[in-house]
């Protein structure tokens, strides 16, 4: 009885949709019920069965890629400790911090050094906030729902970003030692005061914007945004901790041993100790984004942490021709910022990416054929963590076969906290690449000072690494 006065409501509903007008381009219930049926002819019911209980990664799993994992590399730059991010999207922070450390123990013979987030973090945040605020202020006599606007509004600050973003703020806020200014809760997990400044500055953006629209003196105008950034910076010290303006230190060696005289720094010297030299003009950012025509370079409108800093600019190169930069660098052991997206066909148990860990086309009887171009203009792909490139496998002939990265989600997870991927994965889903100069033949370097053709941010490949 309770079975027919289902089948009864069931064939009221339907017969009751019928009665509808159908508008071109809707489902019928008509439809609907062919779907239906002819999913239960076709499916498996062992199938329906263990989808329910498992997750989509336990049932595509490749088993036949689960053996025992290579982890030989053939050339590999000097290993360093692994560090951790936290709940935060200071990816781009860690990657680079990688590469500057690695640098300074290279050139002082092993001498190490933990640099301190939470120190230029502080700035980055207080600049990306100028540059949201100012950036309203100059686009004001634009309609709210002009795309630049929106971008503002949309994307008031976040904590993710690129290396230029660290050469802009190393070279106008300097370093400090981790010690010196350590970590808080807010900086480990940034998801709270990232949410109250966005809020914040979306409330400053249109009250600049009616100052605009009122005919305020640009004096006027520029006093009001100087007293919302006084709030802006109050809101970083209260949750960062106000950052350090001097202090002593001395170097240790690898070993922990403390091997150098304490000397008194400022955070400008510091940097100068560790760096050497200014970061801007020591390297180029090369991308592999295949919409767009090799061997020109692009910018980033806006793309940028300090709004008198630098854009994001980039040549963009077949991947050919970075992997070639990129294994010249490692055999000079220099380490590399790089960028993926790395929740692609990744088993984050082992540490390990390649295109044949999951099986998804076989689960659910179909395939996912787009390239990499239409993954990038569909949304469907771009890049989105940052991460250490240290090493490459190569074949007889010279080939690479693998790559490694040093990641920052602390030294437990993965490959004693680095990412092995094949090269056919790295093909697919790395980015970007920051090269030191020493290593770009002449001809890239030229095609890299070509005047830039200038893109949008709120393109889907441009978002900043934030993982």
């Amino acid at each position: 009885m309770i079975k027919q006065f289902f089948s009864l409501a069931l064939f009221m509903s339907l017969s009751a949709g019928t009665m509808f007008a159908q508008k071109d381009g809707g489902l019928s219930p008509e439809f609907v019920k062919t779907l239906h049926q002819k999913e239960m002819k076709s499916s498996c019911k062992a199938l329906q069965n263990a989808a329910a209980s498992n997750s989509i990664d336990a049932l595509a799993k490749n088993n036949a890629n689960k053996g025992g994992l290579d982890t030989y590399f053939s050339n590999e730059t000097t290993k360093q400790s692994i560090t951790d991010q936290k709940q935060s999207g200071r990816c781009w922070m860690f990657s680079g911090f990688n590469v500057l450390r690695s640098n300074f123990a290279k050139r002082t013979d092993s001498l190490t050094v933990d640099l301190s987030q939470g120190y230029l973090f502080v700035f980055d945040q207080l600049e990306k906030s100028n540059l949201c605020l100012q950036g309203i202020i100059d686009n004001a006599d634009k309609p709210m729902d002009d795309r630049l606007v929106q971008f503002f509004f949309q994307h008031p600050i976040n904590d993710g970003g690129t290396f230029c973003g660290v050469a802009d703020l190393v070279d106008k806020y300097g370093l400090v030692p981790h010690e010196v200014m350590p970590e808080t809760v807010s900086s480990n997990d940034t998801r709270r005061i990232g949410a109250l400044l966005s809020s914040k500055l979306r409330e400053f953006g249109l009250q600049l914007r009616k100052m605009v629209a009122d005919k305020k003196s640009d004096k006027e105008i520029k006093a009001a945004k100087e007293e919302m950034l006084g709030t802006i910076y109050h809101m970083l010290c209260l949750s960062f901790g106000a950052p350090v303006q001097e202090f002593d230190y001395a170097f240790k060696n690898a070993e922990g041993k403390t091997v150098t005289e304490v000397k008194h720094y400022t955070p400008l010297t510091f940097a100068k100790e560790v760096v050497g030299e200014k970061l801007n003009g020591t390297f180029i950012m090369v991308m592999n984004d295949p919409r767009h025509e090799y061997y020109k370079t692009y910018e980033v409108e806006y793309d940028r942490h300090v709004y008198d800093g630098h854009n994001w600019k980039y040549l963009n190169l077949p991947m050919e021709d970075i992997a070639e930069m990129a294994i010249a660098s490692i055999k000079g052991n220099t380490k590399m910022y790089s960028s993926y997206d790395v929740g692609k066909f990744l088993d984050g148990s082992r540490g390990y990416s390649s295109l044949d860990n999951y099986d998804y086309g076989s689960l659910f009887n179909t395939t996912f054929g787009m390239n990499k171009a239409e993954r990038i203009m569909t949304y469907d792909s771009g890049s989105t963590h940052a991460m250490t490139l240290v090493a490459v496998d190569l074949d007889a002939n010279g080939k690479p076969t693998m790559w490694k990265v040093e990641n920052s989600w602390n030294a437990t997870w993965g490959q004693n906290g680095c990412l092995i991927m094949t090269n056919e994965w790295f093909n697919e889903f790395m980015f970007r690449l920051v090269i030191n100069n020493k290593y770009v033949p002449a001809k890239i370097k030229k095609m890299y000072e070509q005047k830039p053709i200038m893109v949008m941010p709120d393109d889907p490949l441009f978002l900043p690494d934030a993982d």
